[in-house]
């Protein structure tokens, strides 16, 4: 993997593009947390978020810079 993502010409980092799929994924991830309750267990929420972002981020680019992972139009 070159480590950028080619869309339209527009050369974008592959760690901005995983940035963002992690934000969507902890979004989710902290609705559902928040329906469910679990916050009353947490003791500061904005730091629990913030973690659960950053390994939820070094998931997604560990996931995505595996030589078998592979997007169409990737070059």
């Amino acid at each position: 993997m070159s480590g950028e993502f080619n869309l339209d010409g527009v050369f974008v980092s592959s760690l901005l593009v995983f940035a963002a799929i992690a934000f969507l994924i902890t979004a989710v991830a902290t609705r559902l947390l928040a329906l469910t309750g679990f916050y009353r267990l947490v003791w500061h929420r904005a730091l629990f978020d913030f973690a659960l972002f950053v390994i939820v981020w070094g998931g997604v680019a560990a996931v995505g810079s595996t030589p078998a992972f592979h997007l169409p139009g990737v070059g």
